[in-house]
């Protein structure tokens, strides 16, 4: 039913609890994993064209250790991409390019809630992707970097 599951992480905190109901998951349907993680070009080029060079080696860096993470936590084998783009385009993008059954997220990340429910890059990527989305949410309370694996929010 699910045989490749892709987990876009932005590698912070409040990911966490996404990545490992994303893991549980592939492992209950024995999927095939990628982790994602997307330099938002959007943020390289708004910033002063003196330090972009500086910025995007340091998001990649950011993405190689977010993906890292997420292999490392994981009990199969998992392919990474760090990608270049507009985030939920991007992320849209790689789930046809690999055939995804389903795409995992969390619903808030490295720049908080900028949204009221979900976060701006997760309600993008529940509206344009061409699979179904698992999208998990931070538990209220639950201190940041907390792990707890407990159940998510799907969304298709």
């Amino acid at each position: 039913m699910f045989d490749t599951l892709v987990i876009a992480t932005d590698g912070s905190a409040s990911v966490r609890r996404a990545v490992d109901v994303a893991l549980d998951f592939a492992e209950r349907f024995d999927a095939d994993v990628h982790a994602l993680f997307v330099v938002d070009e959007g943020e390289v080029e708004s910033s002063p064209e003196s330090i972009r060079a500086e910025l995007r080696e340091g998001l990649r860096d950011d993405g190689e250790d977010a993906v890292a993470d997420v292999a490392t936590r994981a009990e199969q084998p998992v392919t990474t991409a760090v990608r270049e783009g507009r985030p939920a385009a991007t992320i849209s993008d790689y789930a046809r390019e690999v055939d995804a059954d389903v795409v995992a997220t969390g619903t808030r990340g490295r720049h908080g809630e900028n949204r009221y429910l979900i976060g701006g890059v997760a309600e993008s990527v529940v509206r344009r992707c061409p699979v179904p989305v698992l999208t998990v949410r931070q538990l209220e309370g639950e201190a940041e970097g907390a792990d707890d694996t407990g159940g998510g929010e799907a969304t298709a």
